[in-house]
């Protein structure tokens, strides 16, 4: 079996594992989250998706930053909880996330070899911006990564990423399931 398998089928394991957990606010889900972050930035960046190669360097970053703040506030009485942003506060995030975007596109277009430049930093971009407010227990981070995982769809299908493909697909329904579970989490602390 060829290396850039091997290295996209552990990473689509630890991926989904880390989902799985993350949905269950399991702190643990971090821990598979960086492993599986660790093996796709050596993929990304052999075949030339270079903007995915530094997202997931921010996604093993965010992976420590998101384990310690889970371990801080894991006590019952200190639990972190799950939040959400106004209105206002994700229409300011899109605005940025969509000019940063463009910037690293046009970067990446102009001065590498890269495949889809443009599709490649839109993902980029916005998945940095899902991954910090996951991390918050932000419940508007299920819906950018609704749209994300869309978009990055045509992104793996173009570069015959097959596993990363499959992939994407359980995270697209998941992302639902997982806007769902928090909602519910978040309407118990009104209800209490």
């Amino acid at each position: 079996m060829e290396l850039n398998t091997i290295l996209e089928i552990l990473a689509v394991i630890f991926g989904l594992t880390y989902l799985i957990l993350l949905i269950k606010e399991q702190k643990i889900c971090w821990y598979f989250g960086i492993a599986g972050s660790l093996l796709s930035i050596f993929l990304f960046y052999k075949i030339k998706l270079y903007s995915e190669a530094i997202l997931y360097v921010y996604y093993v970053i965010i992976g420590f930053y998101g384990l310690w703040l889970w371990t801080r506030n894991s006590s019952n009485s200190n639990k972190m909880q799950v939040t959400n942003n106004s209105i206002n506060q994700n229409l300011a995030l899109i605005g940025v996330g969509i000019g940063l975007a463009f910037g690293l596109g046009y970067i990446f277009k102009t001065y590498t070899n890269a495949d889809s430049p443009y599709l490649d930093a839109f993902t980029s971009i916005f998945s940095f911006i899902a991954s910090y407010l996951e991390a918050k227990k932000v419940l508007s981070a299920w819906l950018f990564w609704i749209v994300i995982n869309g978009l990055t769809l045509f992104l793996y299908f173009n570069k015959d990423l097959n596993y990363y493909f499959g992939l994407t697909v359980i995270y697209s329904v998941f992302s639902f399931v997982g806007f769902v579970k928090w909602r519910k989490v978040l309407n118990s602390y009104t209800i209490s």
